[in-house]
């Protein structure tokens, strides 16, 4: 048993910790510095037995064991542990995880046998990773009622994530010490300029020890280069320079979001607060990277937050007010945002085919296409390699180029893993010889082979991005989208990649007919083109793409085309632009100019018997049906003495004109024209018309 007291002492959190239930699930509402993942985690490994606390980043599972293990007064290693790549102590009560770890126990181990609880921390940073192991985790919780299961969350989030676990909440206030905020902002933030850096290397000034925020390894390097006496703290580093920098004398320490909720930088009375975030992000057009983006008002209040632990704190951010009453108020789930090809792997190697996520992903077909092209899957279902990827440490892409070129490519799969020790990753595979670290980056991320064109480099995804370079072919690592397009940041070169050139013929249509052309392409990167003649069934199934629209359509065939659509929403006809005009595009593979297809005969050919019989009553060629209802244009005289009419149920809308074919009213109500509006137009226009009739009662019958 813990002794509590002893743990908990000084700490916030401790005065709601007899409020613990004897079983979850459990949300834990505290704000940072309130103690919970010191105290929570042993508090419940009391009640039920051997505890798993998932924390974020591997600096912050290394940070809490120690911590705890430190007030517990044993020796790390025995009733408190850790798991995080490459290093392990044991912990016969409470242990400290990464997700990574725990998703990949739980893939080897779904029951999670010799575990009693599992605490998820940090949940409001919502970490993909983090993501998937609560939903996972809350799965196997529905199938041992025994299975303790509470999240922690530092932010007001704590009803959504109670009402997703069906969890009650516990929650308890932090002891703050006021702050002085100072806004210092410069105007080339956003663009992260090397002035803009060195601006806020000036504000760690002072006396007090200093946190600084900034959104990157590359940012904390920059901004150390300016100080004296600073430490980098980034999850890059190994386990030994995370421990020189929280544990170390430097006065600043410059750190990325690892420290701004899940560790405790020790002595910190000031914080300088870059303002910016770094975040996995997709685009329309497939591409991935990290994006550099305004931090959410939670993660700049929880950054300042780190300022007031201790007493009276400063705070400097180096964003203006306005900056910070605009910035959104709270985290993008990474799961909305981010690349899924890993996580939909773990999904796949779990099984569960409804997995309670608290944010369904909104796409995953290019995920899906990504571990089709990987062998990972076949046809959705996952393959034999596959589950030896998700069992692996790393991106499935990274796997799979570890596995296909071995242990010697493990530096460069390290490197883009962010691994700080290559040699576990060699121990994972066999040795294959040499390889060029641009093959390995290459087989990983093939979309992201580049070729030099001018000034700029156009990827086989089809992306043009800048680099600096001289190399005509280039392997693409990482890539970041900026205001001004896409950058390449890591690449290396390869030569010409002759494997992965693909020959096809491809179908055109120029000047209304089809054209061959024999074309050799890495991705959208085309090497040669020429023309070739195209036999009738190559040319149709070169055409594929080739649909209705493709077709045009003469005034009358448009004028069709707007009945048949009436038709198909008020009577439910067949919708002809997704019709079968497989005889037209033979013939436009034959040789036809595509405008000489006669479309109406091919809209006609849609319907049944019956339908074309009663076309023209159904839907009258006299009206215009382009808007999606019938209209008629006529002269206001000619409607004297009649009432509106109906198509298919639909009332006409008349549009009324004068003598000289100009509008004058615009109705479906012609009663109800004749009995209001009529009579101020029978004012205007008997004085400017007046050979014209203009009945004081045009309901009767004009002669």
């Amino acid at each position: 048993m813990f002794d509590l007291a002893k743990i908990g002492s000084g700490l916030p959190v401790f005065r709601v910790i007899g409020q613990l239930p004897a079983q979850g699930p459990l949300v834990v509402e505290a704000p940072p510095g309130t103690g919970k993942t010191t105290l929570v985690p042993p508090a419940i490994a009391n009640k039920v037995g051997k505890t798993l606390v998932v924390a974020p980043r591997r600096v912050a599972v290394r940070s809490a064991a120690r911590r705890l293990s430190l007030l517990d007064g044993a020796p790390l290693g025995h009733r408190v542990g850790y798991s995080i790549r490459g290093e392990h102590k044991d912990g016969s009560l409470v242990e400290f995880v990464t997700p990574g770890v725990l998703l990949n126990r739980l893939l080897n181990d779904p029951g999670l046998e010799g575990v009693n609880a599992v605490v998820v921390d940090e949940v409001h940073e919502r970490q993909l990773d983090t993501d998937l192991v609560l939903a996972m985790c809350m799965e196997v919780a529905l199938l041992r009622d025994d299975l303790y299961l509470a999240a922690m969350s530092a932010t007001l989030d704590a009803q959504k994530f109670a009402d997703h676990m069906g969890a009650q909440i516990l929650s308890t206030e932090a002891v703050t010490h006021p702050l002085d905020i100072a806004y210092t902002p410069h105007p080339e933030r956003i663009q992260g300029t090397r002035e803009f850096y060195r601006h806020v290397a000036m504000q760690a000034g002072g006396d007090h020890r200093t946190l600084v925020f900034v959104p990157g390894a590359r940012e904390v390097d920059l901004v150390c280069g300016y100080l004296k006496d600073a430490a980098p703290l980034h999850g890059r580093q190994s386990s030994a320079e995370q421990d020189e920098a929280l544990n170390g004398n430097a006065r600043v320490v410059v750190s990325t979001a690892v420290a701004e909720s899940s560790i405790t930088v020790p002595g910190v009375r000031k914080v300088v607060d870059a303002g910016l975030s770094r975040v996995p992000k997709r685009d329309s057009r497939g591409m991935t990277g990290l994006v550099t983006v305004s931090e959410a008002k939670t993660s700049a209040d929880q950054r300042a937050g780190r300022a007031g632990r201790l007493g009276p704190g400063e705070v400097v951010r180096v964003f203006s007010r306005d900056e910070y009453a605009k910035m959104q108020p709270d985290i993008t789930p990474e799961i909305l945002t981010a690349d899924l090809t890993g996580a939909l792997l773990v999904m796949k190697a779990w099984g569960s085919p409804d997995l309670p996520l608290l944010d369904e992903p909104k796409d995953l077909t290019e995920a899906e296409s990504n571990l089709e092209a990987l062998g990972a899957t076949q046809n959705g279902k996952i393959t034999a390699f596959g589950q030896k990827l998700a069992s692996m440490p790393l991106d499935p892409r990274l796997g799979a180029a570890l596995l296909e070129w071995g242990a010697q490519a493990a530096p460069t799969v390290a490197r883009l893993a962010g691994e700080a020790d290559a040699k576990r990753l060699r121990r994972l595979v066999k040795d294959k010889g040499l390889v060029d670290p641009g093959e390995v980056i290459a087989s990983a991320f093939p979309q992201w082979i580049a070729k030099k064109m001018g000034d700029e480099y156009l990827l086989a995804s089809g992306t043009r991005a800048r680099f600096n370079s001289n190399a005509e072919w280039i392997a693409a690592a990482q890539l970041q989208r900026t205001q001004g397009g896409a950058i390449i940041r890591e690449a290396e070169p390869i030569a010409f990649p002759e494997h992965r050139v693909v020959e096809e013929t491809r179908a055109f249509l120029e000047d209304g007919k089809v054209r061959g052309r024999r074309i050799a392409r890495v991705g959208a990167i085309e090497l040669r083109s020429t023309p070739v003649k195209l036999t009738p069934d190559g040319a149709a199934e070169a055409l594929t793409d080739v649909d209705f629209a493709s077709f045009p359509l003469t005034k009358e065939e448009q004028h069709l085309k707007e009945r048949l659509d009436f038709l198909h929403e008020t009577r439910g006809w067949p919708d002809v632009s997704q019709g079968d005009y497989s005889l037209e595009v033979r013939e436009v593979a034959g040789g036809a100019s595509i405008g000489s297809c006669d479309m109406r005969q091919a809209m006609l050919r849609q319907l049944d018997w019956k339908q074309v019989a009663e076309l023209d009553a159904a839907a009258p060629r006299q009206f215009d049906y382009g808007s999606g209802r019938p209209v008629k244009r006529v002269k206001l005289q000619h409607m004297f003495g009649k009432k509106g009419e109906r198509v298919s149920g639909v009332k006409v809308l008349y549009h009324l004109l004068s003598p000289a074919g100009r509008p004058l009213a615009v109705t479906d109500d012609l009663d109800s024209f004749w009995q209001g509006p009529y009579q101020q137009v029978r004012k205007e226009m008997r004085g400017r018309y007046p050979k014209h009739a203009w009945p004081e009662d045009p309901t009767g019958t004009e002669k």
